[in-house]
């Protein structure tokens, strides 16, 4: 269930943005499916994973189509558009459920992952992965600037969950977690923290690009664009907080910092 729920989730967080502005999901392969493919492109994006192991990966066409003798030893004609165009109205609705709200990604993933296997929904949403992950490889392999932008953004997600390991490097106690609300609780503050300190870096990153802006010092957008708020150099995580508690201890402490009167008055 590893890879459908961790794709259910990427997805389900590009549905739920208020206005569907990406066009690109990068995922790496445990968090990958053909079935989480095939539904991304319904909902009108595409899944672009980083998948291991590439030279056994195989491009799959539909029956009966001819395949170039050059590519023939890494092809199989198996996909069947029949089950796809039979069941073609039970995935649009699958797919307007998602967007509507009234089924989640990680919900219909979960249905629809690979314990299904046998199901027709699923076999035919699987036959639509299949030709779709066959495209994306195509691509991966002739364009090298999709190749290396899909890398550079799966390095940058990375690096978020890096950050987020340097932040909290304890355990979480069976006691703060027993309950998914509780478990969720945990994470979102984590999340929290996260974005607290990238927020604080994009200030700081800002502050000096208009700096050199000031001096007529021109950056390439391209540049930019590949320079991530998650470094850590300049932030201490385990520093030592020190409070002046003495400049208010007759507000803190009021009773140890009152008058003494002695008992014979």
């Amino acid at each position: 269930m590893l890879n459908e729920r961790q794709a259910g989730v990427a997805i389900e967080g590009v549905v739920r943005q208020e206005r569907m502005e990406t066009s690109q999901l990068a995922v790496d392969t445990h968090g990958y499916t053909d079935f989480a493919m095939a539904l991304a492109r319904l909902l009108g994006f595409d899944l672009c994973p980083r998948l291991k192991d590439l030279k056994q990966r195989q491009l799959y066409v539909p029956r009966g189509m001819e395949v170039p003798a050059e590519i023939a030893a890494e092809c199989v004609a198996s996909v069947d558009t029949s089950l796809v165009e039979a069941h073609w109205d039970a995935l649009v609705h699958l797919t307007a459920s998602v967007l509507s709200g009234h089924a989640s990604a990680v919900a219909a993933l979960a249905r629809f992952g690979s314990a299904a296997r046998g199901d027709p929904i699923y076999e035919a949403e699987v036959q639509r992965g299949r030709l779709l992950r066959t495209a994306f490889l195509a691509d991966y392999f002739v364009n090298a600037a999709f190749r290396r932008e899909l890398q550079r953004v799966l390095n940058r997600g990375e690096a978020v969950n890096a950050l987020k390991r340097a932040i909290y490097t304890g355990r979480v106690s069976p006691a703060q977690a027993k309950r998914p609300e509780e478990m969720q609780a945990v994470a979102d503050a984590l999340s929290l923290l996260a974005n607290i300190v990238m927020a604080w870096n994009t200030t700081q990153m800002q502050a000096v690009l208009n700096r050199w802006a000031n001096r007529r010092q021109v950056i390439p957008p391209e540049l930019i664009g590949r320079i991530a708020p998650t470094r850590l150099e300049g932030i201490n995580l385990r520093g030592v907080f020190r409070f002046p508690i003495e400049h208010y201890a007759d507000q803190l402490l009021p009773s140890q910092t009152a008058p003494k009167t002695s008992a014979a008055g």
